[in-house]
């Protein structure tokens, strides 16, 4: 048995997993423990450790029985870890445990949507991103759901109601949100508004599956907005109107798939050092 953590420190969120991993990760995966904190204006590096001591109570294992924890997203500064991981392997190689079929992942988050193509190992084989400044992002996303009045959980279901959808026009946060202003004064419905964000946010989405070649296949969705049902439904419009045979779902645990991957790279690393005598010691 080898227990290893996960954690992933997102923008919005801070993520924790606690898996017995065998073999390396080449056999049998046990997934024991897990918490997810909103940061909402708190420190992230203490929710962070909050967040890993809730997962181990839920594992019913204590921090010394964890033979590596690997950090991945803004994580690399945690003093009590053992390694750190880039967060685009981490989410490819949470996508294929969360769904061994998927050959794409859209990784779409508070700041960025990134598109990776990823082969049955969950190795990286290519990637694109969106611009830091494109109103393609979770925090543009919760920005508009405040000015309108509602919350996060609402957003999805709300967009789904939509029957006249209007497009934001512009890549720039700013300017997006002040299309959004004039929609309002306009009396353009919620939903619509919403639903008009999710297929500028998905057309942009679709254009990243593009540029990375990702022409068939599924695609699995991580990050933040991973189970945003509105955004699901709206990057699939837009992917039949480009006429490309992907299919783009999500998992119920896919906003996990940093902190996942990160656990698995993990266990892969420690049975490296293991075999060599080098093994690093958590602090």
């Amino acid at each position: 048995m080898t227990i290893t953590a996960g954690i992933d420190v997102g923008t919005g969120a801070v993520k924790a997993v606690i898996f017995d991993v065998q073999d390396g990760g080449k056999g049998e995966t046990k997934w024991l423990g897990r918490c997810i904190e909103k940061i909402r204006q708190r420190d992230p590096l203490r929710l962070a450790r909050d967040a890993y001591d809730t997962a181990l109570a839920e594992a019913g294992v204590s921090g010394d029985d964890v033979a590596y924890i690997a950090t991945t997203g803004e994580a690399e500064s945690l003093s009590f870890t053992t390694g750190h991981f880039y967060s685009m392997t981490t989410h490819a190689r949470g996508a294929i445990y969360l769904d061994p079929h998927v050959r794409g992942v859209l990784d779409v988050g508070a700041l960025h949507g990134r598109a990776i193509i990823i082969d049955e190992r969950g190795k990286v084989l290519d990637y694109r991103m969106t611009s830091q400044c494109a109103s393609g992002s979770g925090q543009f996303l919760e920005n508009i759901a405040r000015y309108l009045g509602i919350t996060q959980e609402e957003i999805g279901e709300l967009s789904i109601q939509a029957d006249a959808p209007e497009k934001v026009s512009s890549i720039c946060a700013v300017l997006s949100e002040t299309d959004v202003i004039n929609m309002v004064s306009r009396q353009v419905s919620t939903p619509n508004i919403l639903k008009g964000i999710h297929l500028s946010m998905a057309g942009r989405l679709a254009k990243l599956l593009r540029a990375i070649k990702m022409k068939d296949g599924t695609v699995l969705m991580t990050g933040g907005l991973a189970l945003d049902t509105g955004l699901l439904a709206a990057l699939n419009e837009e992917i039949e109107g480009q006429k490309v045979s992907v299919d783009a779902l999500s998992h119920t645990d896919s906003i996990y798939a940093g902190a996942i991957g990160a656990a698995i790279w993990g266990a892969f690393r420690h049975e490296k050092l293991a075999k060599l005598g080098a093994l690093p010691l958590a602090s």
